[in-house]
């Protein structure tokens, strides 16, 4: 075809777009193909075995010069693309934190697609600023946080710490935005203190703002793997002594290894004595407070300055969804907004404009999806399912403890369990070097990532290797759990060379 006439086969027509017709036919096709994905995701290999750059080879190197019909594209992507994948929303998932998708998320985002709004300033945007408002809020009232706080979504929790500390900056050392830190003699070395079982997204944030990975302190953690507040305190205290200016507590509520809590009611005094800003990381185990049972989770939140909960795990939204509040939100709107002229036109100064409060011009229209996902299910339907989720962790947990070549490497607290192969009877694991038990345990993971028929992670703690698995996909049940655990059971088996290994636990 050449350039200005029409091609059939395509849909195309003629300096436009796939006529309304075969636009049509396509959606109907493509809802077919997604209802029949969702389907039958679980008679899927979870993820591929498959060699870097396979999928490169099985594609054309050079880009089509003509165009190419629905249907060529679509066989394409059940051809190549989707064998290609790890395929997260699978039930026999169950690395990282349980990611999954749900019927109204999707939906959501099938909306959102056609819409292609930009919710950068309420004149552009006003639903999809009105929107983000509205959801903001439902979260918050589910989170327990007073209405002093308020937020803004961005794609995820490690963009919205960069934001909190670049906040927790400014007030630091007032005029960063307009004079940078770079040579100016009344502005100190900060330090930031966080958890030794915290996200690297804190060093991320550090190297971002200019102040350095270094200066990220990671304060050792308990034998529950919580943040230890006497050596936060004396962190704290040598720093002072070495010039230091201590800027910032990054404290966890859902790690991510272990999704343990550190105790943040005690951090607050901390933080408070020593003028601190206090930023909670609740990307995972925010959500946790939408259970009447697990209010305790939200003890010290109200005391933070700014805290961060991502709806795309817990909350069954799909990615990306993350929201970061902050106590007086103008503090954010303070240190980002710019309005260049070429956009004066389209800002309401007595209205949100949401790209003031970040460094995002374009914004998606987030909220949508969130907010379709919310009315779905409602508090009570997502509490429900959380506390499953939790059900099936402690089950997991109960059979790791009565299997004495298995034993509990943290404590259940969220649906996330680890726990280690010790490769012998406890009671004479001592006589099997650990390093060798290490290898056993990372080889059990990567046997079944590659095998297909399942998909966890490992991870280290205290210096040893752990099995990871955590829960989150609303299509995982018992029964799918079963057959994980006897496939880890039947693998390590294997790998240690036993004949008398165990079956999975009766139904």
């Amino acid at each position: 075809m050449k350039d200005g006439q029409s091609n059939l086969h395509t849909g195309l027509t003629e300096l436009g777009d796939v006529s309304p017709t075969v636009f049509r036919e396509q959606l109907h096709q493509l809802a077919d193909w997604i209802a029949d994905y969702r389907e039958t995701i679980g008679e899927r290999p979870v993820g591929p075995n498959a060699k870097p750059g396979a999928i490169l080879a099985a594609l054309p190197a050079e880009p089509p010069e003509e165009g190419e019909s629905f249907e060529k594209i679509l066989t394409d992507i059940d051809r190549v693309i989707v064998p290609g994948l790890v395929h997260w929303g699978h039930p026999l998932f169950m690395g990282y934190f349980g990611w999954t998708t749900t019927a109204p998320g999707i939906l959501g985002e099938i909306i959102t697609a056609p819409l292609n709004v930009n919710a950068m300033t309420w004149r552009t945007s006003p639903a999809a600023t009105e929107l983000e408002t509205l959801v903001i809020d439902w979260l918050r009232q589910w989170l327990h946080l007073p209405e002093e706080f308020d937020g803004v979504v961005y794609d995820t929790a490690s963009v919205g710490i960069m934001h909190a500390l670049a906040v927790a900056r400014e007030q630091a050392a007032p005029s960063t935005r307009k004079l940078g830190l770079a040579g100016r003699a009344d502005v100190p070395r900060f330090r930031i203190y966080t958890s030794d079982q915290a996200h690297s997204s804190v060093e991320k944030a550090a190297i971002a703002l200019g102040l350095g990975e270094e200066n990220v302190r990671r304060v050792p953690s308990d034998a529950e793997f919580r943040m230890e507040v006497t050596r936060l305190r004396e962190m704290i205290a040598h720093d002072l002594r070495e010039k230091f200016k201590p800027l910032a507590v990054v404290a966890t509520v859902g790690t991510t290894s272990t999704a343990s809590v550190d105790p943040i009611a005690e951090v607050v005094r901390i933080c408070r004595e020593q003028k601190m800003w206090l930023h909670i990381d609740g990307a995972y185990g925010a959500g946790l407070a939408l259970l009447p049972e697990c209010k305790w989770v939200t003890a010290g939140w109200s005391e933070a300055d700014s805290i961060v909960a991502n709806p795309h795990k817990m909350l069954f939204v799909p990615l990306d969804f993350s929201v970061l509040y902050v106590r007086d939100l103008e503090r954010l709107r303070r240190v980002f907004t710019l309005v260049p002229e070429y956009l004066r036109g389209d800002t309401v100064e007595a209205e949100k404009n949401y790209m003031d409060y970040g460094i995002q011009l374009g914004r998606r229209f987030r909220a949508l999806k969130a907010w379709m996902v919310f009315r779905t299910f409602g508090r009570a339907g997502m509490a429900a399912r959380i506390r499953d989720h939790l059900r099936l962790a402690n089950l997991l947990a109960d059979w790791v403890k009565i299997d004495n070549r298995f034993e509990l490497a943290a404590p259940v607290v969220m649906p996330v369990v680890c726990f280690r192969f010790v490769a012998t009877d406890k009671k004479n694991s001592e006589s099997v070097h650990e390093s060798k038990i290490d290898m056993i345990n990372s080889e059990i993971v990567e046997r079944i990532n590659a095998s297909g028929r399942a998909y966890l992670t490992q991870t280290k703690l205290h210096g040893r290797t752990v099995l990871r698995i955590g829960f989150g996909n609303v299509l995982t049940t018992e029964q799918h759990l079963r057959k994980v655990w006897g496939l880890i059971q039947l693998t390590a088996g294997e790998i240690a060379g036993r004949a008398d290994w165990p079956q999975s636990p009766s139904k």
